[in-house]
């Protein structure tokens, strides 16, 4: 997952924040769906452009990757077998792209129908495709950027038994401490935005590992949150073992 889509706005926002909600629903055979939106309608309240300074923008898409996959093939055909193999790995997933200038509202939604949790574990490689695929940044004629991304945090989810574990780790080291080094000059601009985990499961929780949670009445849910800037600086913030009743 990489920071340029936050980068794009960030040199325009003056107070701001962007909200990413990952969101999990579970059924009782162990299917699901797994979502991620990430929220910059804050940043874009803030962003000191008025409607004189800016064309408006209105777009509300549904891109489901299979079918842009099979759309773009040609085009994908020309980039690094590593990047073809990595946009192969997101074929499951939907994105819901929704920016309106006049309501100020940006969301970005990635989400996943899986039969198996661990179906989700490209998510957060499908949520950087965003700025490939969103119409506020530049494209080549072939409408495929043509900087190939390169992945630095991922997540692997499990689950057996009634035990749930959510584990993220940083792919690429040296290219993770490089970002983390780039946020310095732009680290307070984050400094309100939260990186939340919001868990439905069909049965109750009998205990989790993160001390900080949240449980809904019945005990099903669970929401457990930290700021973005934090987790991304350490993704094991977010490092969740969640074991249900039998």
């Amino acid at each position: 997952m990489k920071l340029k889509l936050f980068f794009l706005l960030v040199s325009t926002a003056v107070v701001s924040s962007c909200q990413f909600t990952e969101t999990m629903v579970m059924n009782a055979d162990g299917s699901g769906t797994m979502s991620v939106e990430l929220d910059l309608s804050e940043m874009m309240m803030f962003s000191g452009m008025s409607d004189d300074e800016t064309d408006e923008i209105k777009t509300d898409t549904i891109i489901r990757m299979k079918d842009y996959l099979v759309e773009m093939k040609d085009s994908i055909s020309n980039l690094s077998e590593a990047e073809q193999q990595r946009l192969k790995k997101l074929e499951s997933y939907i994105m819901h792209i929704k920016i309106d200038s006049e309501e100020q509202v940006m969301k970005y939604d990635i989400s996943i129908n899986f039969q198996h949790v661990s179906e989700s574990n490209e998510i957060l490689n499908a949520l950087e495709q965003v700025e490939n695929l969103s119409p506020s940044v530049e494209e080549d004629a072939s409408g495929v950027k043509k900087e190939e991304s390169q992945d630095i945090i991922g997540v692997a989810y499990f689950f057996e038994n009634n035990r749930f574990r959510r584990d993220a780790y940083i792919k690429d080291e040296k290219l993770h401490k490089q970002q983390v080094d780039s946020l310095q000059a732009t680290e307070a601009f984050f400094a309100s935005s939260q990186y939340t985990l919001n868990y439905t499961f069909p049965k109750k929780i009998i205990k989790a590992s993160n001390p900080n949670a949240v449980y809904s009445n019945d005990k099903k849910t669970i929401i457990i949150g930290a700021k973005f800037i934090d987790y991304f600086k350490d993704p094991d913030l977010l490092d969740l073992e969640v074991v249900l009743e039998d």
